[in-house]
């Protein structure tokens, strides 16, 4: 895509040389008749000499020579190409955590894995996956694409390869165009939001968690029994509220859990700073 992008600049930079050329020429060829007619208008009042005759000359063929390659130019131009034509098949987005031993070629044998089955990367977010120490194989870290594939791809197929890649627990769920927001920026415009409005707090963590569910509890409140593992997150508001968050088909990560504490906090502060007692809010914890 960025090879398209770079190929189409270079094409329209060629062709502004080309129009910059013919409009200087054209301009050296008005300055020649311009200064020739002059010189021609002095000899005509009773000096003699060939100077004009030449400058005019001159003119006249430099005018010449850009039409005739102008019109030449034309004949040699590429038809453009119909809309449509090389849009490629239609794709489909796809979001995909993975968790993979971080060592050197890892990530390209990933990438070789997607490239072989044309789909093609549009974010990649690394985290630390929050779990056992370092092995002697690597350090596990969590990797997050979204990406566009084919539409005619089956998951199982795309799993299967980023398996033999070097992938762990794969999980494939749909993405949106909004995933392929920075999710540090993502964050600070919510924590904006509901410091602003700390009403909206549930909407703006639905948000920031891309897809969770997210209502309010009441502190001691169960969860609902056989949730995944890491799929429930419970966000401590105030003494005497909660908020539930629920995702089953993508766990939460320990860097969405302190996002969710840290837009908690944000909005905890703005009430309470409108009402005069500021307070910390309590950190989120996911289970």
């Amino acid at each position: 895509m960025i090879r398209k992008h770079a190929t189409g600049i270079l094409a329209v930079m060629r062709d502004e040389r080309k129009v910059t050329w013919r409009r200087e020429i054209a301009e050296l060829a008005a300055l020649f008749l311009a200064v020739g007619l002059a010189h021609l208008l002095a000899t005509l009042l009773g000096h003699t000499d060939p100077g004009p005759v030449v400058l005019v000359g001159l003119g006249v063929a430099l005018i010449a020579g850009a039409a005739i390659h102008k019109r030449l130019g034309r004949g040699r131009r590429r038809a453009p190409l119909p809309v449509g034509q090389g849009a490629g098949p239609p794709m489909t987005l796809w979001r995909i955590r993975m968790r993979v031993v971080e060592r050197p070629g890892r990530l390209a044998a990933v990438a070789g894995a997607f490239g072989g089955l044309g789909c093609n990367i549009l974010a990649l977010h690394i985290a630390p996956t929050g779990g056992s120490a370092i092995t002697p194989a690597g350090c596990d870290a969590l990797d997050e694409f979204v990406i566009e594939a084919p539409r005619g791809l089956a998951t199982g197929a795309l799993a299967k390869a980023l398996t033999g890649a070097g992938g762990h627990d794969v999980v494939i769920v749909p993405a949106r165009v909004k995933d392929l927001t920075d999710p540090g920026v993502h964050a600070l415009v919510l924590a904006q939001r509901v410091g602003a409005d700390p009403g909206r707090l549930p909407e703006a963590l639905a948000e920031l968690l891309r897809g969770a569910r997210v209502e309010w509890r009441l502190p001691g409140d169960t969860v609902q029994e056989g949730a995944g593992l890491n799929t429930t997150m419970v966000i401590s508001v105030d003494p005497g509220r909660a908020l539930l968050a629920r995702r089953p088909e993508l766990p939460f990560t320990p860097t969405e859990a302190a996002r969710a504490a840290a837009l908690t906090a944000a909005a905890t502060h703005g009430r309470y700073i409108v009402s005069g007692s500021p307070s910390p809010a309590p950190p989120a914890s996911h289970g």
